[in-house]
This record gives C-alpha cells, structure tokens and sequence, in this order.
C-alpha cells in the first residue's frame, strides 16, 4: 500500500501477476457512499502505583465515498469518533491522548517504466557548412517496463498534527494532544484518510494511545477498535 502514488501502468504481466491484475478490478470502492456505524470500545487499566486509567472511545463512525482518484488502486473514507480518558488516583495529574487509524491493503500494486532514446549524425560538422545538404542521421532507442505485485502493508496514520516549538525553537509535530488533571478527551469528526497502489481488499482500524506519567510510573494504555473494510 502507497500513499499518493502517481502510476504510468503498462501492463505486460503473465503467470500469477496477469491473474492478480484480472481480479484486482472487482475490488474497488462503491460508486456511491456507504455509511459505517462502527461501535467503539471502553479499556479500564491499573498501573502499577494503583492509578486507575480508563479509556472510552464513542461517536464512532466511517463514510466510504468514492476517491477523487477514481480507480480500482484507490480507496477514500472519512471518519469520526471520541476518545476519553478518567484517571483514578492520588499521582494522577494527567495524560496525552494520540488517536489515530491502521490502514491495512491486501496487496501492493506498483509499475515502473523506462526508456532511452539516441541519435547520432556526422561528427564534427558545423550549421554554416550544412547549406541545403541532406545528412542522415541514425536514431536507436529501447523501452522497458512491468508490474510488480508484493504482500500488503500497513500504515500509521494519526489524526492530530499539532505544530508547536522544541526546545531549540525548530518547528516540531505531535499527533497527542496533553491534558492535565483527571479527565481529557479529543473529538475528529470528518477527518479523511486515503490509501492508493491498493490492489486487494483494504481495511482500517482504529485506535487511542493513553501515555500517563505519574509520581511512580510511566505507562501506556491502548484502546483498539473494531476493524472495517474500505472497500
């Protein structure tokens, strides 16, 4: 699975890669939306100092639309969903919230192209000396091209980007969002999430990472949702 790929397919296959190219075009996204109640998840975890972290995902939801690439290799869904997060205990004094989604494909779909084309004349003539003579000259060139097919792959995709100043004052990026106190949460809502080069089926997963730091302990808890296909 690639992101953003921009193919120039020539498609000269045989054997088991021509089979995969015949079947990957009866897996393309609906032509029409398709709205996907997903049904969240609840994850109450105690640490070792005994704090009590308990983490709730709700609201949660997927729209399968049609991607503007407008093929098979591409798949587009928008998402929605709440995460938060209760902490339970004398140290808690806060947590950082990273939402974010699994993108999985069956199958990587990808295709190279190259060529080079020459031309050579006689050597060592000048324009001036050339006047209405006709020289021939000798063009060659070569193509080459094909498809490759390789195992699925997943990928990270958090849904916050937060800019803010390092240390050193560069610009740094964070998909967590930090609270203090016992209680924080993090609402998206129409956040879309796209893969393309897919040739297989496609799925998405969601997730909320929970790292909490007190007096004693520095722990992460993970809530997982329910996989749904896109298509």
């Amino acid at each position: 699975m690639i992101i953003n790929r921009k193919n120039g397919v020539r498609l000269a296959a045989v054997g088991a890669a021509a089979a995969a190219t015949m079947g990957f075009f009866s897996v393309g996204a609906a032509n029409a939306d398709t709205f996907v109640p997903l049904p969240g998840g609840s994850i109450t975890q105690t640490l070792a100092d005994g704090t009590v972290v308990t983490v709730n995902l709700t609201d949660e939801s997927a729209n399968i639309s049609p991607s503007m690439g407008s093929t098979p290799l591409h798949r587009n869904v928008w998402v929605n969903g709440k995460a938060s997060v209760t902490l339970d205990g004398a140290g808690a004094k806060g947590a950082t919230i990273t939402p974010g989604y699994i993108l999985a494909c069956q199958v990587d779909f990808g295709a190279k192209a190259g060529g080079n084309a020459s031309a050579g004349g006689k050597d060592g003539i000048k324009l001036s000396e050339l006047g209405n003579a006709d020289v021939p000259i000798a063009v060659g060139g070569s193509g080459n091209g094909g498809v490759t097919l390789g195992p699925g792959q997943a990928k990270n995709v958090t849904i916050l980007d937060l800019e803010q100043k390092d240390a050193y004052g560069s610009e740094s990026h964070s998909g967590g969002n930090k609270f203090t106190g016992k209680t924080g949460s993090v609402t998206w809502a129409d956040s879309t999430l796209g893969v393309s080069g897919c040739a297989g089926f496609a799925q998405a997963r969601s997730y909320v990472k929970v790292a909490v730091s007190t007096d004693n302990v520095t722990s992460n808890v993970t809530l997982w949702g329910q996989p749904f296909s896109i298509g």
